[in-house]
C-alpha cells in the first residue's frame, strides 16, 4: 500500500527533474562533448549564431523603422518642447557672444531689434528642424544595418551572458515547465497507483 501512496510523489518528482534537465540542456553544456560516439550541445549555444540572424531580421524589419523614428522626432509636439532651448541658446549668443565678437553691436541694435533678429532665428530653426531631422534620418538609414549591427552584437554575446538575458526573460516560464512536469507526473503517477489498486483488488477478488 506504502508504494501506491509514493508512487505519485516519485512520478511528480520524475516528471520536475527531468523538465529541470531539459531547461538547463538549452544552455549546457557550453562547448560540444561526445558521449557514446554522440555529440551533445545546448540548444542556444549550439544555435547562437542562427538566433543571432533571426533575432537582427526582427529587430530590423519589425520592430525598428526609421519612418516612425522621424515622424516622432518631427512632430509638433517635440519641436514644441525643444523651442525653450532653442530660445534660450540663441538668446546667449546674441547678449553674449555676439557683443563679445562685435562690440560695436550694442551701440547700434536696440534691445526690441535684437529681441526682433531672436524670434527670426528660432522661427527659422523651428522650419528648418523638420527638414533637418529628415535629411539625418535618410542618411543613417543608409549607414545604420541595423539587422547587422544586432546580429554580429548577439553573435558576440558569451554564453553565460546569453544564458542570463533569456533567464531573466523567461524565468516565470521556465519555472512554470518545471511545475508542470511535477503536477502532470503526480496525475499520471496517481493513475498507475489507481490501476494497480484495483488491478490487485480485482486479483484478490478472483
Amino acid at each position: 500500500m506504502l508504494s501506491l501512496l509514493l508512487l505519485p510523489v516519485i512520478s511528480a518528482f520524475i516528471g520536475w527533474f527531468t523538465n529541470l534537465i531539459a531547461i538547463k540542456m538549452l544552455f549546457h553544456p557550453r562547448n560540444p562533448v561526445k558521449i557514446l560516439g554522440f555529440t551533445i550541445q545546448g540548444i542556444f549555444p549550439k544555435r547562437q549564431a542562427q538566433f543571432a540572424e533571426k533575432l537582427g531580421q526582427l529587430v530590423a524589419n519589425e520592430l525598428i523603422h526609421f519612418e516612425d523614428i522621424e515622424k516622432k522626432i518631427t512632430s509638433p509636439e517635440t519641436i514644441a518642447r525643444a523651442l525653450p532651448l532653442v530660445d534660450q541658446h540663441v538668446e546667449h549668443f546674441i547678449q553674449v557672444k555676439l557683443k563679445e565678437e562685435i562690440p560695436l553691436l550694442s551701440m547700434f541694435i536696440g534691445s526690441d531689434t535684437i529681441q526682433n533678429i531672436k524670434k527670426g532665428i528660432v522661427h527659422e530653426v523651428e522650419v528648418l528642424f523638420p527638414t533637418l531631422i529628415q535629411q539625418m534620418t535618410g542618411h543613417l538609414k543608409e549607414e545604420l544595418d541595423i539587422q547587422k549591427l544586432v546580429t554580429e552584437k548577439v553573435k558576440q554575446f558569451s554564453s553565460d551572458k546569453l544564458e542570463s538575458i533569456l533567464n531573466a526573460i523567461m524565468k516565470k516560464e521556465f519555472r512554470f515547465v518545471e511545475i508542470l512536469g511535477a503536477v502532470l507526473g503526480f496525475l499520471i503517477g496517481l493513475l498507475q497507483a489507481g490501476i494497480s489498486y484495483f488491478s490487485n483488488n480485482h486479483s484478490a477478488g478472483i
